[in-house]
């Protein structure tokens, strides 16, 4: 199966689960496509297949300090904000998910990912999958952003 059907594909998947979703045109990716308030607390899944990875998808979600959490991350002094990552990056690690993070209009994010480079996973059932798997993790890290801070 031709790789490059990958975006269709994804469209097809999507519709066929009863998603509603947008595109968004990017500079790094070769399509992204975003389902809006996907986990119920009002955060996306991006989905996206990056420039520099041709036929590996990405699907992930961006979790936004809230009010609380950024004022008092903006208290913290550099070294305390390296801190904090490493406890979330090693969080993510034992869980088993990627995570990076983002500064957007102002407020820290942490953007949480699931890879999907193999052709046995790329495919519908394990896509649907990831979409239920990303939530629920996106949700833990969630929960542990809020304890941890």
């Amino acid at each position: 199966q031709n790789m490059n059907n990958l975006h269709e594909n994804v469209e097809r998947w999507l519709l066929q689960e009863n998603y509603s979703f947008n595109e968004i045109k990017t500079n790094e990716d070769n399509f992204k496509i975003v389902i809006k308030n996907a986990d119920g607390l009002g955060n996306n899944i991006e989905i996206f297949e990056p420039k520099q990875q041709i036929g590996i998808l990405v699907i992930g979600v961006k979790l936004p300090l809230k009010t609380k959490q950024m004022i008092r991350f903006l208290q913290l002094n550099q070294i305390e904000k390296r801190n904090f990552e490493k406890k979330i990056t090693d969080f993510c690690y034992s869980i088993k998910i990627i995570n990076k993070f983002f500064e957007e209009d102002g407020i820290k994010k942490v953007g949480v990912y699931i890879v999907l480079d193999k052709k046995e996973q790329l495919n519908q059932p394990g896509f649907t999958k990831t979409l239920t798997d990303i939530i629920e993790m996106s949700d833990k890290v969630g929960q542990f952003l809020y304890k941890a801070f």
